[in-house]
């Protein structure tokens, strides 16, 4: 087998390519941001101009005020703040989540403190009606609630959850919330003026930024203490000389998501209703996650190979040009299941994620479907 013409890239729901605007507006960015923007002098001052006007495209993309916007490395960084400010402002309070919530959510909650799960259906979706019930029960039993924090859509099944019902139960019973929108930010786009969330995390891999940029939107009056201390930046609330460059990547992103997400979304919607139609005529795979293309993203098909390991279809769709990803963590050493497979009672251990992103095509989709029935015929041929 020799190597491929071209990579496939179907992992877009861990980090999408770059987008050609961010590459023209970190260029631009670097021929002036040189300098610390909490300085005085000019190449300050020219850091500072870039910062908030990416601050302000942020703002105006994601439906925040400027001042709410706080940048950060990561989603993760950001729904750490969430959580930990959650926890200082209520040091007894619970923290309330879904079983299928991002780790960085899970284990942030679960390391800070005490934290109540409520389960989800076999897609993948919380009732918001059942969770406004775990808070009122917390609350009746004289537990307060320092935050509830649920994901606006699923990373593994692309499972869109009721999270305006979530919200809205959030406030008429006084609790703040988190809304974990790394995932579905690109897609469905985000208002968060009128969400009523008082917390939003995003991620700038997921919108073609790169890796390293996100941001905190912090509903104003809402305050919390910073994750690193030694300085007043970010109005206070992230300590550390600001990474311009990152800031103008993530709002350029921003930008372009925001104004193609309708077009975009279609389009990827149909490769991915394909993609589903190709693979479900592979003998013994399973599509897992919401068939209703309504109730999910339109980029991410999960499915399950019970009689496979994900370790040796990874490798052989890799080497066949094809990048995808297992809904398990995957190392040299050990296949984790997946919590969130294991949450809606299907296979945790042989789960593989195929997710499209802003630039792909029909023939990135042909190419994994050809590419994993060779694969799945290889293996299985290697036990008879």
């Amino acid at each position: 087998m020799g190597p491929p013409s071209r990579r496939h890239y179907l992992d877009g729901a861990s980090s999408a390519p770059l987008r050609p605007a961010v590459r023209g507006a970190v260029l631009a960015a670097l021929e002036v941001a040189d300098g610390d923007p909490s300085r005085l002098h000019h190449e300050a001052m020219s850091a500072r101009a870039v910062l908030e006007e990416a601050r302000s495209d942020v703002a105006t993309a994601f439906g925040a005020r400027p001042r709410e916007v706080v940048f950060t490395a990561s989603a993760s960084e950001a729904i750490a703040m969430a959580v930990r400010g959650a926890r200082a402002a209520d040091p007894d309070g619970v923290v309330i989540t879904t079983a299928v919530e991002h780790s960085a959510v899970s284990a942030t909650a679960a390391a800070t403190g005490d934290t109540e799960v409520v389960d989800v259906d076999a897609e993948g979706r919380v009732d918001a009606d059942a969770l406004a019930d775990r808070i009122e029960r917390c609350l009746a039993a004289g537990r307060s609630v320092a935050l509830v924090a649920v994901q606006a859509a699923n990373h593994e099944l692309g499972t869109i959850q009721p999270i305006d019902a979530v919200v809205a139960h959030t406030r008429r019973l006084g609790v703040r919330s988190l809304v974990d929108a790394a995932q579905s930010a690109p897609w469905t786009g985000i208002d968060f003026g009128g969400s009523g969330a008082d917390f939003c995390a995003i991620s700038g891999a997921k919108l073609g930024a790169g890796g390293g940029t996100g941001t905190l939107l912090i509903r104003r009056g809402v305050r919390v203490p910073p994750l690193v201390l030694g300085g007043h930046q970010e109005r206070s609330r992230r300590a550390g000389v600001e990474s311009t460059i990152g800031a103008a990547a993530l709002a350029a992103a921003a930008v372009h998501a925001t104004d193609e997400c309708e077009l975009v979304g279609d389009r990827v919607a149909g490769l991915t209703t394909t993609l589903r139609a190709e693979l479900a005529g592979i003998e013994g795979l399973e599509i897992l996650g919401p068939a209703e293309p309504a109730r999910r993203l339109p980029h991410i098909t999960s499915v399950s190979l019970p009689d496979l390991e994900p370790q040796p279809v990874l490798i052989g769709l890799d080497q066949r040009g094809v990048a995808v990803h297992s809904g398990s963590s995957c190392s040299s050493e050990a296949l984790d299941p997946s919590p969130v497979l294991a949450a809606i009672g299907a296979d945790a251990e042989h789960g593989l994620r195929f997710s499209l992103h802003w630039a792909s095509d029909e023939e990135d989709v042909r190419a994994a479907v050809s590419a994993l029935h060779q694969v799945v015929t290889e293996l299985r041929s290697l036990r008879t």
